[in-house]
C-alpha cells in the first residue's frame, strides 16, 4: 500500500516537470524569435545605411554591358541579311555594285582559270605531328584562323612553328603543313580577308573549283626547300597543265601577292630547269601555260623592314609598342620573354632571307646617296592643305614657320645614333666589325629555350657591331652574317641578294638565283603579260635609328630608337624610322621594279584583274 501511495504522489511530480519544461522551452522559443527578429530589423537597418560602393557599381556596368552586347548579337544575328545593307543605303545613298555583278550583268563569263599564290604569312599553317604539349591539336591551325593556340600555350605554340636551325626543315617529332584548298589564305583571321573578296566576285561570273586553285606553300620554309619536303612546285605544276587541258587549252593566269611573287619568279625558273633540280618542262612552258603574271604589292627587290626584323626582332609598330609597354616586351613577364622568344623563331624561318634588299648600295645608295633623296614627307599632307605651299628649294611656311626640307640619307639603312644618321660620311669614325674577335661570352643558364646567337658574341662582338656606326645595303649582309651566322648559312645556299653582270654566266643556272629578279632572266614567253599592281602614298620604312640596350641576362643587345625624332609634323623621321613613298610595308622602290618605265597608274584593281581574266 505505501508503495502505491508512492507512486500516486509521485505522479504529480512528474507532470510539474514537464510543465516547467514546456514552459522553460515556450520562453526559450519566444526569445529565440524576438532575437531574430532584432536581427532582421537590425539587417534591413543596415542594408538601408550601406553606401554604394566602387565595386558595386562595376559589377552593375558590366552585367549590363555584357546583358547588353549579347541581346544585340543575338538580334544582329536574327535579322534579315538585307535590313543592314537597307539602312547603309538610307544614310550613304544606293552603293555601287561589286565588279564581279557588273561584269555579270555584262554577261561576260569566265575564261581563263586563276591561279592563287598566297604571299608570306597569309596562307594558313596546320598541325600533322607534334610533341605532348599539342595533344589534341591534329590538323588544327597553328597559323591562321583564330589564332587560339598562341594564347592558350603560347611556348609550345613557338616551338611547333619554330624549324630546325640547321637543316631549315622540320624539327625531330614535329610535322607543320600548309592548309589545302581556297580556305587556305581566303581569311587570314576571322573578319580580316586576304583573297575572300576576289574569289566571291569571280564567283559571280561562274569561276568555281575546278577553275580556281590556291597554290599553298608552307611561306616558312626556302623555295627550293618546298619542293624537296612537300613537291610544291610540281604539284603547282601539275594543276596548272590539268586546267589548261580541261578548260579548252586556255591558259592560266596567275595571281601572286608580296613574296608570293618572290616565289612564283623561283617557280617559273624552276619549271623550265631540268630535273633533278628542276621540273623539266622546257623552255617554252610558261609560253605555253601561262597568259598572264598579276604581282600585288611585290617586293621584287626586298624590304628594309625585314632588315630590322632579323636584327632585333622588331619594325615600326612593334617599336611603338615597345615603348608604350616595355615590361610586357622586354621582360620575362609570366614566363615568356616576348621578343626572345620571336627572334629564336623568325629566325628559322629561311623565306625571310628572301626579303632582305636585292642589288646593294647600286640599288638602294650608299652612306651619302639613295634614290629617294628628293623624297618629301609632306607631299601628301600639301594637296589635304591649302596653307602650306613648297618652292623648288624644298622651302615651305605653314603656321608662320619656315620649314627647310633637310637631305635624308635614305641608303643608311641602320644608323647608331640620330646624329650619324644626319652626320657627313667624311665626320663619321668607324671601326670594322669583320674582324672583331667574339669574346666575354654572356652564357647564362636562365636563358635556356630564349637562346640567340647574341649570347655567343658576347659583350666585346656587340661593342664592335655598335661601333661600326652606319650600316648600308652593301653591308647588311655582312652584318647579319656576323651576327647570325646559322641562319646566314642556311641563306646564302637559298637566296642571292646581287646584281648580275652576265646573266649567261653558267652559275645562275642554281636555284638560289631565280627569287632574285637582278640575277635571273623571265622565261621564254614573249605573248605572256607582266602586271605590277601596289600602293603608294602611305610612308613606309625605309631607314632605322639604333641604340644598344643595357646588358642583362638572355637580351637583344640593339633595339629601335623610338626617341628619335624628326622634330617637326612633316619630318621623315618618326620613332626612330625614316619613311617613304610606299604601300606601308613594301617601299615604291621595290615593289615598282617590274613595272614598264617605272610608271605608276591609279587603276582600280579588281576592275583590272576580272577585266583580263575574261578577254
Amino acid at each position: 500500500m505505501s508503495l502505491l501511495r508512492r507512486r500516486k504522489n509521485s505522479e504529480p511530480g512528474k507532470g510539474s516537470s514537464e510543465s516547467s519544461e514546456a514552459t522553460f522551452l515556450d520562453e526559450a522559443s519566444i526569445k529565440e524569435k524576438d532575437r531574430g527578429r532584432v536581427e532582421k530589423s537590425q539587417r534591413k537597418e543596415q542594408a538601408k545605411n550601406k553606401k554604394w560602393s566602387c565595386v558595386d557599381s562595376c559589377c552593375w556596368s558590366v552585367g549590363w554591358i555584357c546583358s547588353i552586347w549579347w541581346f544585340l548579337l543575338f538580334f544582329y544575328n536574327a535579322m534579315p541579311a538585307s535590313i543592314p545593307q537597307y539602312v547603309t543605303e538610307a544614310i550613304t545613298g544606293p552603293l555601287p555594285d561589286p565588279p564581279g555583278v557588273k561584269l555579270q550583268k555584262e554577261g561576260l563569263k569566265a575564261k581563263h582559270p586563276v591561279v592563287f599564290i598566297p604571299g608570306i604569312v597569309t596562307g594558313g599553317l596546320e598541325l600533322w605531328e607534334g610533341h605532348q604539349c599539342a595533344e589534341g591539336l591534329f590538323r588544327k591551325r597553328l597559323w591562321g584562323g583564330n589564332f587560339g593556340e598562341v594564347y592558350k600555350r603560347p611556348l609550345c605554340w613557338v616551338e611547333h612553328m619554330s624549324l630546325d636551325n640547321v637543316t631549315g626543315l622540320d624539327p625531330p617529332g614535329i610535322r607543320v603543313r600548309p592548309v589545302s584548298g581556297l580556305v587556305a589564305a581566303d581569311y587570314f583571321a576571322p573578319g580580316y580577308f586576304v583573297w575572300a573578296v576576289l574569289i566571291a566576285n569571280l564567283a559571280r561570273i561562274g569561276y568555281e573549283g575546278k577553275t580556281m586553285y590556291m597554290a599553298a606553300y608552307d611561306w616558312r620554309i626556302s623555295f627550293q626547300n618546298t619542293e624537296v619536303r612537300d613537291l610544291t612546285l610540281s604539284r603547282m605544276k601539275s594543276n596548272i597543265e590539268l586546267m589548261v587541258a580541261t578548260n579548252g587549252g586556255n591558259k592560266v593566269i596567275v595571281i601572286p601577292h608580296s613574296m608570293g611573287a618572290l616565289y612564283f619568279l623561283h617557280f617559273m625558273k624552276w619549271v623550265e630547269a631540268p630535273s633533278p633540280m628542276g621540273g623539266g618542262g622546257g623552255s617554252d612552258w610558261c609560253s605555253k601555260h601561262v597568259k598572264a603574271v598579276m604581282n600585288i604589292g611585290a617586293p621584287f627587290l626586298g624590304v628594309p623592314k625585314a632588315v630590322s626584323g632579323l636584327f632585333s626582332a622588331e619594325a615600326k609598330d612593334i617599336a611603338v609598342a615597345r615603348a608604350i609597354a616595355p615590361a610586357v616586351l622586354d621582360k620575362d613577364v609570366f614566363g615568356l620573354q616576348t621578343l626572345q622568344h620571336v627572334m629564336r623563331m623568325t629566325r628559322t624561318w629561311d623565306t625571310t632571307m628572301s626579303m632582305i634588299p636585292k642589288g646593294g648600295d647600286t640599288i638602294w645608295g650608299d652612306i651619302d646617296w639613295s634614290p629617294e633623296d628628293d623624297y618629301d614627307c609632306s607631299i601628301n599632307k600639301q594637296k589635304n592643305n591649302d596653307t602650306h605651299t613648297g618652292d623648288q628649294n624644298g622651302k615651305g611656311f605653314k603656321g608662320g614657320v619656315d620649314l627647310v626640307r633637310k637631305k635624308v640619307h635614305y641608303g643608311r639603312i641602320i644608323s647608331f645614333g640620330k646624329d650619324v644618321a644626319k652626320m657627313h660620311s667624311s665626320k663619321i669614325e668607324r671601326m670594322d666589325f669583320r674582324g672583331a674577335i667574339k669574346g666575354n661570352n654572356l652564357a647564362n643558364t636562365s636563358c635556356q629555350d630564349v637562346w640567340t646567337e647574341y649570347h655567343d658574341m658576347g659583350i666585346e662582338g656587340i661593342k664592335a657591331v655598335a661601333d661600326y656606326k652606319v650600316f648600308t645595303t652593301g653591308s647588311i649582309l655582312d652584318l647579319l652574317n656576323y651576327v647570325a651566322p646559322k641562319m646566314m648559312k642556311r641563306g646564302d645556299a637559298h637566296f642571292s641578294h646581287g646584281i648580275s653582270d652576265n646573266l649567261d654566266d653558267p652559275k645562275y643556272a642554281h636555284y638560289k638565283y631565280w627569287s632574285n629578279p637582278l640575277e635571273t632572266k623571265l622565261p621564254n614567253a614573249p605573248e605572256m603579260e607582266i602586271f605590277s599592281l601596289y600602293g603608294v602614298g602611305i610612308p613606309t620604312e625605309r631607314a632605322y635609328i639604333y641604340k644598344s640596350t643595357p646588358a642583362t641576362d638572355c637580351y637583344i643587345p640593339f633595339q629601335i630608337d623610338t626617341s628619335a625624332d624628326g622634330g617637326y609634323k612633316e619630318s621623315c623621321l618618326k620613332g626612330g624610322v625614316y619613311s617613304v613613298d610606299g604601300d606601308e610595308t613594301v617601299p615604291a622602290l621595290s615593289a615598282g621594279f617590274m613595272s614598264a618605265k617605272g610608271e605608276l597608274r591609279a587603276v582600280p584593281i579588281y576592275n583590272t584583274l576580272i577585266g583580263d581574266l575574261v578577254s
